[in-house]
């Protein structure tokens, strides 16, 4: 039994009495009458030997001793609230599932689907966390990954979920003015948005069209939905890849102004044909588990294309 520490009932009293600068306040809060505060306060007073406040008329002021212990007494307060919620979320009828992902790839392909994935798999709580090099899955507290890359990491088991898929150019309707589609060529004049880690998208797209790349000129930016807001922004034309701006396309905050069949798609940057998205997680999982359950539901929104799973999405 631990004998030195005061009940919780009276350290929850006191951290509202201490914010509040009121025992008033704190039973309004606290749902108990005035007398019941000052009561466990009291006692409170008692057991530690030192006073908390300094009764002034109708006022209640925090003593030297009570400054200090009512800052400690928060921080723990707040701890016990934290814990208690983390068991929540692991109830028996439900899982929690830590996900590292890219920050694009979550915001522009995965989030749109989620509501699709609350209907399927209802008792499946996802927490998205957005990683952007390879890491140890081992080592962490991540339960799968979501990655674009070469093949499935060493020391997981996974699989190949979608290709990226050509890149096209896209921009707001704003940028065109009147006009609706636009010749190759003429997307020289215009400025090109880029993205850093690939610079030479947009030479690979010229010369797949067969003109010659123009310089390298205009804003650079770290992340396809920097890019992508830029574009909608009105700021160019951006190179992307059509599966991370579906949404975009199909409410019309951007268009692809070159014709299907009047210019070159491009994979710049994009690495060789095996390069995709890989959904991994630690081996030798049962069969039940929902992090595989999470996989198979994936691999239907793969599947799916990109309008069909939205709409169901």
């Amino acid at each position: 039994m631990r004998r030195g520490i005061p009940s919780l009932t009276a350290l929850q009293m006191f951290e509202a009495a201490a914010r509040h600068g009121s025992f008033t306040r704190a039973a309004d809060e606290l749902a108990v009458t005035e007398s019941a505060v000052c009561r466990q306060i009291a006692g409170l007073e008692a057991r530690l030997g030192v006073p908390l406040f300094h009764r002034i008329r109708k006022r209640v002021v925090l003593s030297p001793a009570g400054t200090v212990y009512a800052e400690q007494v928060r921080q723990r307060l707040d701890e016990i609230e934290q814990v208690t919620l983390d068991v929540m979320a692991q109830r028996p009828l439900g899982r929690t599932i830590e996900l590292a992902i890219g920050p694009t790839f979550a915001s522009q392909w995965l989030v749109p689907r989620l509501p699709g994935l609350a209907r399927t798999l209802p008792d499946l709580t996802l927490n998205l966390s957005a990683r952007t090099e390879p890491f140890e899955l081992a080592d962490t507290p991540f339960d799968a990954a979501i990655y674009y890359g070469e093949g499935v990491w060493p020391g997981t088991e996974g699989e190949r979920l979608m290709e990226e898929g050509p890149s096209i150019p896209v921009c707001s309707p704003a940028l065109l003015g009147r006009r609706k589609r636009l010749e190759p060529r003429q997307l020289e004049a215009l400025p090109l948005l880029h993205l850093t880690t690939r610079l030479r998208a947009w030479g690979e797209w010229f010369a797949g069209a067969g003109l010659r790349p123009p310089p390298l000129r205009g804003p650079r930016y770290d992340l396809y939905t920097m890019l992508a807001q830029a574009a909608a922004a009105g700021l160019g034309v951006a190179l992307i890849p059509r599966i991370l701006i579906a949404a975009d396309l199909q409410q019309g905050r951007l268009i692809a102004p070159i014709p299907p069949s009047g210019g070159a798609s491009s994979g710049a940057e994009d690495g060789p044909p095996a390069k995709a998205y890989y959904f991994v997680h630690r081996k030798g999982l049962p069969a039940h588990d929902p992090v595989l359950q999470l996989r198979d539901w994936l691999r239907e929104c793969a599947r799916a294309g990109d309008v069909d799973s939205l709409a169901r999405g």
